[in-house]
């Protein structure tokens, strides 16, 4: 994958992340899901005033995918307004791992579209599984 598409990936998530439901944090976060037939699926956070039960991007994006019949995710690409490229929560790393394979690139952005590229078990080692 060239650096042109993993901006191209970018910019979607950067447009997902505009519809973000933040209005606790103010922390809008985007993702978006590729399965292996090229579709591609939307998330973003949506908090709750009940903080539990607020949901990340990148679990949005999966089940929204999951929803319309993905079984395996080829690509990932989360997207926040941070220094670093963002870096998902430990909850949302077990997903992205269960709906994961050897061959799934996970890209991890800010809105500088300063990124890093990973594969799961990078993010995840030693993961749960049965």
């Amino acid at each position: 994958m060239d650096k042109d598409q993993i901006l191209s990936y970018i910019d979607k998530a950067i447009e997902a992340r505009e519809k973000a439901y933040a209005k606790y944090s103010n922390f809008k976060v985007g993702a978006i899901v590729i399965d292996k037939d090229d579709n591609i699926y939307q998330g973003v956070n949506v908090e709750n005033s009940s903080y539990g039960l607020s949901n990340c991007a990148e679990r949005s994006a999966i089940f929204s995918a999951v929803s319309n019949g993905m079984k395996r995710i080829k690509i990932i690409c989360i997207v926040g307004d941070t220094s670093e490229p963002i870096s998902p929560c430990g909850a949302c790393r077990q997903v992205i791992k269960e709906f994961s394979d050897e061959e799934t690139v996970i890209i991890l952005s800010n809105l500088k579209k300063e990124y890093k590229v990973y594969k799961i078990e990078e993010l995840l080692p030693y993961s749960f599984k049965l």
